[in-house]
């Protein structure tokens, strides 16, 4: 059998008050290109469909009409669970009618699997499915408020108990995945993910996650990764549109997974094509430089966030000439030398000496490296003056 992972599409999600709508179209259109080619058999969406509780009625409209034609009359399973952005309730109300479509819809955590029959392969799907396990939403309070380090435990221990639950009928004869919508400790994050714990304390260990199940389906992180020390092959899908500029430089993807009844799941990132990159630029000669790399058309179907090295402050005339050119320039970030200087203070603070060392004899050399033995005789010779002193 063949899933498509995804998660965390946040419709309805704007970019410094742009609207987004037409790249999660583009997105729409390629993910069914996507399952044509790719022969999909079901699909796992897990969570954070919107952006937030309240969405706008153009990003449930998309919604709703992207599931009816992913599904394909119900011959391609969908299921899908809330986010910490979802609301439980108006995520879910559709959910009788959508179901003749093939769509499960899951807005809160229970005990109760869920078996999907996948009529491509004629093989049964069972999947753990765990939407955003909030106190709240779990109608649960672990410990008294301000034991941080004892929530943590709580929580953690709770998810676990749920998953063992969920997947305590689970068997080798069929197909076997958990699904949640939660953040694992040790996972890569980005500015881009409004944290769904106070403190750190909503998290749990990677090793527990289910293991008798065959793939574990995350989502809430935006860069695609894998889970380290998981039990089972256990993996973030990230989010289909880079969401800040902090994702900058970093590909897209959809996974898919290939998995047959006691086997072992294999997993491949599909790098996708929709959305417009968000790009920085770093403009340290001024405007004159900007203006050239309009003239050049460079990043012209981007998101962009510009930093600029000038003198004195723009010009209203300047900053609306840039604007019109490029309408995909979000901010424009003045740096004045003082500006400069303090950060070049503040960065040599940070660096080792070892290593600005290194920076130093490359630059001084056209680029070459500068060898061990060179670097250990230069930190003696700094050894040596303080001590001297």
């Amino acid at each position: 059998m063949r899933l498509l992972h995804t998660a965390d599409w946040h419709l309805g999600r704007t970019l410094e008050g742009r609207d987004r709508l037409s790249e999660h179209e583009q997105f729409f259109d390629e993910l069914q290109e996507i399952i044509i080619d790719q022969k999909v058999d079901a699909i796992l969406m897990a969570g954070d469909v919107f952006d937030s509780v309240n969405p706008p009625a153009k990003a449930e409209e998309l919604f709703y009409e992207s599931m009816a034609r992913l599904s394909n009359s119900g011959n391609i399973p969908i299921l899908v669970i809330a986010g910490n952005h979802d609301h439980p309730d108006r995520l879910a109300a559709a959910r009788t009618l959508i179901k003749k479509q093939g769509i499960t819809i899951l807005g809160y955590p229970t005990v109760e699997k869920v078996r999907v029959h996948v009529p491509k392969q004629d093989l049964f799907l069972n999947v753990a499915a765990l939407p955003y396990p909030s106190e709240s939403r779990l109608r649960e309070s672990f410990v008294a408020e301000g034991d941080e380090l004892a929530l943590r435990e709580a929580y953690d221990e709770k998810v676990q108990w749920i998953f063992q639950q969920l997947t305590k009928e689970f068997t080798p004869k069929d197909i076997n995945v958990a699904m949640s919508h939660l953040f694992v400790a040790g996972g890569s994050s980005t500015e881009s993910e409004r944290p769904i714990e106070v403190g750190g304390a909503y998290t749990i260990r990677a090793v527990n996650l289910p293991d008798n199940v065959q793939y574990t389906a995350l989502g809430h992180l935006h860069r695609p990764q894998e889970v380290k020390r998981a039990p089972k092959l256990a993996r973030y899908s990230g989010s289909p549109l880079a969401f800040s500029f902090s994702e900058s430089g970093y590909a897209k993807s959809v996974t898919i997974v290939d998995v047959s009844p006691g086997g072992q799941a294999v997993a491949e990132e599909l790098p996708l094509r929709a959305g417009k990159p968000l790009v920085r630029w770093k403009a340290t000669n001024g405007i004159p430089q900007v203006f050239q790399w309009m003239d050049e058309k460079r990043d012209i179907n981007a998101w962009i966030e510009l930093e600029i090295h000038m003198e004195e402050t723009p010009s209203i005339e300047e900053i609306h000439q840039m604007k019109k050119a490029y309408p995909g320039l979000l901010t424009i970030r003045p740096v004045f030398p003082e500006e400069q200087i303090a950060a070049t203070t503040e960065s040599s603070r940070q660096v080792p000496i070892d290593e600005l060392f290194k920076r130093f004899y490359s630059r001084q050399t056209g680029g070459a490296a500068a060898e061990a033995e060179l670097v250990s005789l230069f930190l003696e010779l700094i050894n040596e003056e303080e001590a001297d002193q």
